[in-house]
């Protein structure tokens, strides 16, 4: 009968493609706080106070100024240097904290007290650190004048030298995570890309083994900071490879034992890399939009490679490892189609997100998809033989006539070397004698197609 055509075409490909690496810029924002310390010991904002960031470990100086709530931010400054930031203003004694690193979000608050008015140069700041990298500055970073110090000044220099302090025990931790997930990143981008290097060359095991030093090395830094986008994205690219390496060889085994511990392998990467990317998802979705173009540019690459890398991973999840989380996949594709800007591949997802859904045993959701798409795209033939084949999967045959009218206008418009030519024209001939199903005449519209 023609199940074994139905199921021939349902099968598509025994062996399933890893998608192409996406490494996500590494750059992050330094933003905080000025106040001022009135003499009765309340803290306000201060605002148009000059800031000052010298980058410690290579060359670099970045400059701007507070804005009317105190607050000032650096979007996109290197994710791997270290700052001292400093803060002046015509009423205040200089102040300044170092240690800083980007990208995280502890603000690098800076109080200042009433003063002349200097500004501290790059080799000032340098010299003070040196001295005491937390003491208020004053002219070129040293304590008060002597002699001229009451209690109430005293106490209230005491009270920033320790709230400093804190800051920068806070600054010594976020640096010390930083060298680990820097390292962390660069290797396990290194390890993945031997990985797709390895699998590229038909090394299947070399491949698995990349993808599992580079899936630890993600690791390893996410133990640091958890909530890093950029490694969990590349973590889930990992897990993704390693599945596919494992799933496709699963295919391979005659051994049943064997066969099965692979296939379960696979699946547990598949997990995996759905849940890494799906957080990754998750904490770009809450960054707020930047105003800066450049930083507007980086955050919206990053999302591009979470909200890509989750619709792969849940796609092969959904349809290999548990046809339950269907809808889940589905959403993923929306977010990524929705961030997509290439026409071509915004197409190429819906039709992915379609037959994600067919393989999952969604028909009927997935018959909505191809239909959204004939809408628009009458003569894709993908879609009509996906709709064809959605509709013959709810087993009503009151709708074989429209199954056999969409796989119809498929070999219609579909050009001779489509793969699943063939498959539907053997198709129809069992719906004719053994349904006496004919499909209608179909005329093609020659839509366009992006």
């Amino acid at each position: 009968m023609f199940h074994r055509y139905f199921f021939g075409v349902l099968a598509v490909a025994a062996l399933v493609v890893s998608a192409a690496v996406t490494t996500v810029a590494q750059v992050g924002e330094l933003r905080g706080h000025v106040f001022m310390q009135q003499a009765d010991g309340q803290k306000v904002p201060l605002a148009d106070a000059q800031i000052d960031v010298f980058r410690t470990d290579v060359k670099g100086e970045y400059k701007t100024k507070t804005n009317k709530k105190g607050e000032f931010v650096f979007a996109g400054l290197p994710f791997v240097g270290t700052y001292t930031v400093a803060a002046s203003h015509p009423t205040a004694q200089p102040n300044f904290i170092t240690g800083v690193r980007a990208g995280k979000d502890i603000p690098a608050d800076v109080v200042v007290v009433p003063g002349d008015g200097k500004r501290l140069t790059a080799d000032e700041l340098k010299g003070a650190a040196t001295k005491s990298a937390s003491a208020p500055a004053n002219g070129g970073g040293g304590s008060a004048p002597a002699n001229t110090e009451s209690a109430a000044d005293k106490a209230k220099r005491e009270e920033l030298i320790k709230k400093n302090k804190e800051i920068e025990e806070s600054n010594k931790k976020i640096t010390e995570a930083n060298v680990t997930i820097n390292r962390t990143f660069k290797a396990g981008n290194e390890s993945l890309n031997a990985a797709s290097a390895a699998v590229k060359a038909g090394n299947s095991d070399e491949g698995i083994a990349k993808y599992t030093e580079a899936i630890n090395q993600y690791g390893e830094g996410l133990a640091a900071d958890a909530d890093q986008p950029a490694l969990l994205t590349n973590r889930a690219l990992a897990y993704k490879g390693r599945g596919v390496e494992r799933y496709n060889g699963s295919i391979k085994l005659t051994d049943d034992a064997a066969k099965k511990t692979a296939l379960e392998g696979a699946q547990a990467d598949f997990k995996a890399a759905s849940e890494a990317a799906s957080k990754a998802v998750t904490l770009l979705k809450a960054v707020p939009t930047p105003t800066d173009p450049g930083e507007l540019q980086r955050v919206n690459a990053n999302k591009y490679a979470a909200f890509s890398t989750y619709a792969e991973s849940m796609r092969l999840y959904a349809t290999k490892g548990d046809p339950s989380q269907a809808d889940t996949a589905l959403a993923a594709f929306k977010d990524y189609i929705n961030v997509e800007t290439d026409p071509v591949k915004k197409a190429k997802a819906q039709l992915d997100a379609a037959q994600m859904l067919l393989d999952a045993g969604s028909g009927e959701k997935a018959l909505a998809e191809y239909q959204a798409i004939l809408a628009t795209q009458p003569d894709s033939p993908d879609a009509n033989l996906g709709a064809g084949l959605a509709i013959y999967a709810t087993g009503d045959k009151t709708k074989f006539q429209e199954a056999a009218n969409y796989l119809q206008h498929f070999v219609d418009v579909a050009p001779d070397s489509h793969k699943f030519k063939s498959a539907a024209k053997d198709i129809l001939t069992e719906l004719k004698n053994t349904e006496k199903v004919v499909p209608e005449k179909t005329t093609p519209k020659r839509t366009k197609r992006p």
